[in-house]
């Protein structure tokens, strides 16, 4: 049985328009004054700090953890700002589907395991009513390598429960290749939902366990079995 089920944020639980990323290039534009520094980024399934290192090294600078500091400090600013005027929301079936979750005899943890960094994730869930849903995370603060992240959660969510979580026990749910990586990183059962930028068929190139439309197409019991 699936003891710990682990959610990504952006793609998988909620939409905001692209707050995320304009946050990020606005924030560039503020402490480093670079004015296109997200054009042509690729940000699906990346983490924050991951993505903060490409784009500087990128301009030629090798950041320090307080240039990191300044950085982040500014995003999250301009992320509370720009969350509060785009709109966005939580996907279709996203609350059905925690429901039956939450419906079963042997009622699984909820995590996150994102790529937003801790703060960040907690704007925007926040932002939607679904912050306090989830029992614990391990966010970009905790590793710039989302497979890294993975393993924190995954020892995270074992000292929650008090005994050493084998992968079969764990689920992954997310929206990109990465996710399906990270998820297979710790031997986590693998559902990927195309709620983001790709497809059913291209999740499915990557063999998750499940690959559906929404949430809203797959029952929580046949995931915990």
């Amino acid at each position: 049985m699936v003891r710990l089920v682990l959610f990504d944020i952006d793609g998988t639980l909620i939409h905001t328009n692209a707050a995320g990323i304009t946050a990020f290039g606005e924030a560039f534009r503020e402490i480093f004054h670079y004015p296109a520094a997200v054009r042509d980024v690729s940000f699906a399934g990346r983490t924050d700090t991951g993505l903060a290192r490409q784009i500087l090294r990128a301009h030629g600078f090798e950041p320090t953890p307080a240039d990191f500091d300044r950085f982040f400090a500014c995003y999250l600013r301009w992320l509370h700002h720009i969350l509060g005027r785009v709109g966005g929301g939580i996907f279709d079936g996203v609350g059905p589907f925690m429901a039956g979750l939450r419906a079963q005899h042997e009622r699984p943890t909820f995590g996150l395991l994102t790529g937003n960094i801790r703060r960040g994730a907690e704007i925007k869930l926040a932002r939607f009513g679904i912050w306090n849903d989830f029992e614990f995370g391990a966010f970009a603060d905790d590793h710039e390598n989302r497979n890294e992240i993975a393993r924190v959660a995954q020892m995270r969510g074992s000292e929650l429960l008090g005994r050493p979580l084998a992968g079969d026990e764990i689920l992954v749910i997310g929206d990109t290749p990465l996710d399906i990586e990270c998820g297979r990183a710790i031997g986590a059962r693998v559902l990927a939902v195309a709620t983001g930028h790709f497809t059913v068929d291209q999740l499915n190139a990557h063999k998750p366990d499940w690959a559906v439309k929404s949430l809203a197409e797959v029952p929580a019991a046949e995931v915990l079995r």
